[in-house]
Formats: structure tokens, C-alpha cells, sequence
């Protein structure tokens, strides 16, 4: 574990474009995206359903729930539509070099 809580999860480079990659931290788990030029991290459990976010799509820096089509905000863990009423915690992400670092013990 680097310093601040960060973990190196991936390189940029093996990171592809719309396509979420399922890590575990510390217990944790985590859906670190690249979209749109940018690189987030989002829990990887559903707000709704106990089911994984990373298998769902991601579209317009959001992505979706694969059971029941509830998408969340990669910036913010906000539901942007039903069932999920409940936001899912997003976890700050650095770049250092091709190295995606990401802190669970610190939510952004």
C-alpha cells in the first residue's frame, strides 16, 4: 500500500476504453472505469441488488446495473434511475505514470 491509502489496481493501459475492470481492496470491491478521458473507481456492489456493477455497461460517465437497469453517476455514486434510491460510495483515483492507483479508506 502506497502512501494515503492508494493501491495500484491496474496501468492505464490495461484499463479498456467503456469497460469495467473489478478489483478487490482491502475486502473492498471496486469497478475502476475508463471513460471519457478519465479514470474512476465505484464500489462494486449494486444499491439495490447484491449484484456487481463492473458487468454492467457504461455510457455518458455512467454505468448500469445489469439485473434491474439502474445506472450510476461515476463521479458522484448517485442513481440517475430506479429501483436504486441509494447512491454507491466512489473512491478517489490517482495517475502516476501508467500506474491507476486507487484509496478505499477515503471516499470522494
Amino acid at each position: 500500500m502506497s502512501e494515503e491509502g492508494f493501491e495500484r489496481v491496474a496501468s492505464l493501459s490495461e484499463l479498456e476504453e467503456d469497460t469495467p475492470l473489478r478489483v478487490e481492496l482491502g475486502g473492498v470491491p471496486v469497478s475502476v472505469v475508463r471513460t471519457e478521458g478519465e479514470v474512476f473507481a465505484i464500489n462494486d456492489i449494486c444499491s439495490h441488488a447484491n449484484v456487481s456493477l463492473s458487468e454492467g455497461d457504461v455510457e455518458d460517465c455512467t454505468i448500469e446495473c445489469w439485473l434491474h437497469g439502474s445506472r450510476f453517476d461515476l463521479r458522484t455514486g448517485k442513481p440517475s434511475g430506479l429501483p436504486a434510491t441509494r447512491p454507491v460510495p466512489v473512491y478517489p483515483v490517482k495517475i502516476e505514470g501508467d500506474d491507476v492507483l486507487v484509496s478505499v479508506t477515503q471516499e470522494s
